[in-house]
């Protein structure tokens, strides 16, 4: 690996370290101080709308008067404030879920483009991307593991430390975009076009029959999608699964499995049955977690977690395929651009908010006080560990804290385990399901690389 690459592969691994180190188990703790299943549902769908936003500012701003490694790092820097006072919101005496939401809706205002600007970074310092850029992406990746193992091996996948350690990287990375290879604003001294940056030149892929099954049904299906995200790390945790933030990760290391074989499921299976088989495993993942979550039955969790590798790689990664293959080269930017519009953000953001819904509606009324004793234990752990840190901390503190930590995982899956999990999973799997054979039945691929635009017929 070349230097360039190497400090690539750095900036790749703390920009996915920072979305790791709170995505999977925020929703546990926030739970903790008085968020409920409608309020969990928001603080995941800002993030997508956030992403529907972001292309905005990169499109009008970034690429025009900027160098893109310094707006990478003073984004970045802004960030880290901004989950920094986050967390001052969080551990406040009386937290406002609307207050907390706002504030990470504007943090991710900021984190949001930074995944493109770190990827237009790497491509432009690459001589071949195609080959490059999957080396140094996959940092990313293990970026992300880490922060799952970072978070298990700190005990801070229950208390507001996630979020601190989210605010410090991202100043970390901040600091460290500022040494990465200049790039210059790309798109410098060129007229602003709204109809670019809103990518309505794509809209001419909608024509074509199979293209519009496509996009439709990759919507829908990142409405049952958004489950996973937001309920998934609290399944586990209820199943008794010990380190649930460190068991999460297997989905990443399956994730990276799978992309390494899936030139080879690619080159038998073609589009239609790939796609067909990231729905599939979707829909086994939910049933799954719909028998195995209320009876924990842990062999059924696991492989529900190790699927994710399948439902990324088949589905989202062969419709990106799919997508620049449909695409004339002159627009095929702006119909990913669309891709992502669709899927990861109006999609999910739906899905982020129905999943929210349907938690606040199958959770008994007598959670809420247990939440509340879990949320007394989970202040005594987070005063316990700011005394560590600060070395206020007496020689039996250690033992103490380990039994709070104890305690309050304790009183944690005691709670979830009252949520009606065979419903809330069943609810996605039915969706998913409906949604594939749907899919199955009118979807068709003509393997014409630039078809969609030209063939009204599908």
């Amino acid at each position: 690996m070349s230097a360039v690459a190497a400090r690539l592969s750095i900036m790749m691994f703390l920009e996915f370290f920072i979305w790791g180190a709170w995505q999977v188990t925020a929703a546990k703790y926030l739970g903790l101080i008085g968020f409920t299943g409608d309020d969990i549902g928001w603080t995941y769908a800002v993030g997508p709308i956030a992403g529907m936003i972001s292309p905005f500012f990169v499109g009008v701003v970034a690429d025009r008067f900027m160098a893109t490694e310094k707006v990478l790092g003073l984004l970045h820097l802004l960030g880290g404030v901004l989950m920094y006072l986050a967390t001052r919101l969080m551990t406040g005496d009386s937290p406002s879920p609307f207050a907390i939401n706002l504030m990470i809706f504007i943090y991710a205002l900021t984190y949001f483009p930074t995944i493109a600007l770190a990827n237009s970074l790497a491509m432009h310092t690459m001589t071949d991307a195609s080959k490059e850029f999957p080396r140094v992406r996959v940092f990313g990746t293990i970026g992300w593991i880490v922060a799952g193992i970072t978070l298990a091996a700190t005990g801070w996948g229950n208390t507001v430390g996630m979020f601190h350690l989210a605010a410090a990287t991202a100043v970390l990375m901040g600091l460290y975009s500022f040494t990465l290879p200049h790039v210059p604003p790309p798109a410098k001294g060129q007229e602003v076009s709204i109809r670019e940056i809103l990518g309505l030149d794509a809209l001419v892929l909608l024509r074509n029959r199979s293209f519009l099954v496509f996009l439709v049904s990759s919507f829908l299906i990142c409405i049952p999608l958004a489950f996973y995200y937001q309920l998934a790390e609290r399944t586990v945790t209820q199943a008794g699964i010990a380190n649930p933030p460190f068991k999460m990760t297997f989905g990443q290391m399956s994730e990276i499995f799978f992309m390494l074989v899936m030139p080879w499921f690619f080159a038998r299976l073609g589009v239609k049955w790939m796609l067909l088989a990231g729905m599939a495993a979707w829909v086994l993942r939910y049933t799954l977690f719909a028998i195995g979550a209320p009876e924990g039955i842990a062999w059924m969790i696991y492989l529900g977690v190790l699927l994710h590798g399948v439902c990324y790689d088949f589905f989202f990664v062969t419709g990106q395929i799919y997508t620049d293959m449909a695409a004339p080269a002159k627009i095929r930017a702006q119909a990913q651009g669309l891709l992502v519009l669709f899927t990861l953000g109006l999609g999910m953001c739906i899905g982020a908010i129905v999943a929210g819904r349907i938690e606040r509606y199958y959770t008994p009324p007598q959670v809420q006080a247990m939440k509340e004793e879990a949320q007394a234990t989970a202040a005594r752990v987070e005063a316990l560990e700011a005394a560590k840190l600060t070395g206020e901390a007496e020689s039996t503190s250690s033992a103490e804290l380990d039994a709070a930590r104890a305690k309050l995982n304790e009183q944690t899956v005691a709670y979830l385990k009252l949520l009606d999990w065979r419903k809330i999973w069943g609810i996605p799997a039915v969706l998913a399901a409906v949604i594939m054979v749907i899919f199955a039945l009118t979807f068709r691929d003509n393997g014409q690389r630039g078809a969609a635009a030209s063939d009204g017929s599908g």
